[in-house]
């Protein structure tokens, strides 16, 4: 009995590691994405700098997780942090037009961190950070819901994913960006 638990525990282990895929043809910072304007934000352009990627929604009930993603951006931008917004409607929880989504960000949660056009996240569909993110860093990196968070390193490597429940205020999120800051 001990030893069909153990075998079975081991399974699952393995099932659940993150990074066995990690080939990293492609870096984070050769991808590009749209902005909320409808420029062409250059990744590239944010080369060195840890970057939290959040799949963001307005009608969602962890949209007031912005507020806490402001936080974050006003006291770590300057130490090379990028917050990245990316509105989606993969769960049908967000407005049709990127100048909605925009206006509703600015009026309720006063945020001025780059936000992104409204993105696909997941499917045949997910745009290319999100594709690059599962073939690198594993299902972990697939959002399962609004508000999931991927953190990239200096380095344009996925160091870590949070689901929608972890805060991005949490002290596990913080710490891990002090200590790729610091690196």
């Amino acid at each position: 009995m001990k030893k069909k638990i153990f075998i079975i525990l081991v399974i699952i282990m393995f099932n659940f590691n993150s990074t066995a895929n990690a080939k990293y043809k492609k870096l984070f910072f050769d991808l590009s994405i749209k902005s909320n304007n409808g420029d062409i934000l250059n990744l590239k352009d944010y080369k060195n700098n840890v970057v939290l990627i959040v799949n963001t929604a307005s009608y969602c009930g962890f949209t007031n997780q912005y507020a806490d993603m402001q936080k974050l951006w006003d006291k770590y931008k300057d130490k090379g942090l990028l917050v990245l917004g990316v509105p989606s409607n993969s769960f049908n929880q967000e407005k049709n037009d990127d100048s909605e989504v925009k206006k509703f960000c600015e009026v309720n949660f006063n945020i001025n961190f780059p936000l992104t056009s409204i993105t696909s996240v997941k499917g045949d569909d997910a745009h290319e950070i999100y594709k690059w993110a599962r073939e690198n860093h594993g299902k972990s990196a697939i959002p399962k819901w609004n508000f999931h968070k991927i953190l990239i390193n200096k380095d344009g490597k996925v160091a870590e994913t949070y689901s929608s429940f972890t805060n991005p205020t949490s002290k596990k999120i913080i710490s891990k960006i002090e200590t790729l800051l610091e690196n």
